[in-house]
């Protein structure tokens, strides 16, 4: 398992190197770019940066954090192809139960559980339909691709024909924690948990069989 242990307001590792525009960093390119690789605004609309950061101060946290995490995602897939064939990914994110104000679909309640395949394109069908069958087994809620299709990681590393599979997996925050103390709340989190560490099982028998 990689584990991000940086706040995404320092390098946003789910998104593309070069994402971010000019005010967000001085040499940035694209025309608006509010929360790319470096967030200049929060999903409530308010500044997360003073000023655009200079390019050296881009370039350290590209080089110092971006960079080797990428690398070693990178390695860990090429590790478990040549060991099994294939590589699954599961990217991991949680995400507010009602859209904030930034969001496409601010204001909505969300499904318990998104998986975000680009359309049904970063993985095969089978490991896709064994995520959402896994929720709703549970008893969760699923939308697919709604409101995430997936980031950076499924659109560069979702390559089915090179057996290297996808599933970006959002969790809805109130599965497990009170969002306005943002507390766990009792036996919830723990229930999530066993829930997660399941999938993982499940998306690993599913590769071998």
């Amino acid at each position: 398992m990689i584990v991000s242990r940086t706040s995404r307001y320092v390098v946003d590792l789910n998104r593309a190197e070069g994402d971010f525009d000019a005010q967000s960093a001085v040499s940035g390119q694209i025309p608006s770019s509010p929360r790319g690789v470096v967030w200049r605004l929060t999903t409530e609309g308010d500044r997360a940066l003073a000023a655009p950061l200079r390019k050296e101060v881009l370039e350290a946290r590209l080089s110092e954090i971006y960079r080797p995490y990428h690398r070693a995602l990178e390695a860990l897939i090429q590790r478990k192809r040549a060991t099994f064939g294939q590589a699954v990914i599961l990217a991991a994110h949680s995400m507010p139960s009602v859209a904030r104000v930034m969001h496409g679909d601010a204001g909505q309640v969300r499904a318990d559980v998104v998986p975000g395949t680009l359309g049904r394109t970063s993985a095969a069908g089978k490991y896709i339909d064994a995520v959402e069958a896994h929720a709703r087994k549970r008893g969760f809620t699923v939308a697919h691709d709604e409101p995430y299709k997936g980031g950076f990681t499924t659109k560069n590393y979702g390559r089915p024909k090179d057996h290297v599979h996808v599933v970006q997996v959002e969790l809805a925050r109130r599965l497990y924690m009170n969002e306005g103390t943002y507390r766990r709340t009792a036996g919830d989190f723990e229930a999530v948990r066993s829930w997660c560490r399941e999938l993982v099982r499940f998306l690993g028998l599913l590769a071998l069989d």
